[in-house]
């Protein structure tokens, strides 16, 4: 059995994450979505927050869990018996911020690194330009799943930053 680990750390899970999840379980036999913590970001949602909104947003696709990475991504891979890690692109720069990940990953873990092109459609989608909309008063209809949308605005109303 074939097992892909898409990490990131979702702040929020996109449509675009969606997209390149559903090409990774085309793939795969199984998928661990595998939200993880960067120290130098700072978050609009807590970790179970990210973890529990990326799993009502993958809730319809068989053969894909979401949990939270406890650490180091390459201990992690071995730890559940990842055959690849599998990173959505959408353009040369993710390429370029993705490879020397990928390699390294590689080094630690002996896990190889899995590109998929997301589609062209989303390619202007990122998490943090999603911020800016919400916290802007724009329409998330076309960014992220609902879910995220409604907690979205929930989290920027109670904190003040929406306008």
């Amino acid at each position: 059995m074939s097992l892909a680990v898409c990490p990131g750390s979702f702040d929020p899970i996109t449509l675009g994450h969606v997209d390149a999840v559903r090409r990774a379980r085309a793939m795969f036999d199984e998928v661990v979505v595998a939200v993880a913590h960067n120290p130098a970001k700072r978050y609009l949602f807590d970790a179970d927050e990210r973890v529990d909104l990326a799993r009502r947003s993958l809730a319809d696709l068989d053969g894909v869990r979401v949990e939270l990475v406890p650490g180091l991504l390459a201990r992690y891979c071995a730890d559940v018996g990842a055959t690849a890690i599998v990173k959505g692109l959408r353009g040369a720069a993710d390429f370029d911020a993705e490879h020397a990940m990928a390699l390294m990953n590689r080094h630690l873990s002996g896990v190889e690194t899995v590109f998929v092109m997301g589609d062209p459609a989303l390619a202007h989608v990122a998490s943090s330009l999603v911020k800016d909309v919400a916290r802007h008063g724009g329409d998330l209809t076309d960014l992220v799943p609902p879910a995220v949308a409604e907690a979205m605005r929930r989290a920027l109303s109670n904190s003040g930053e929406a306008r």
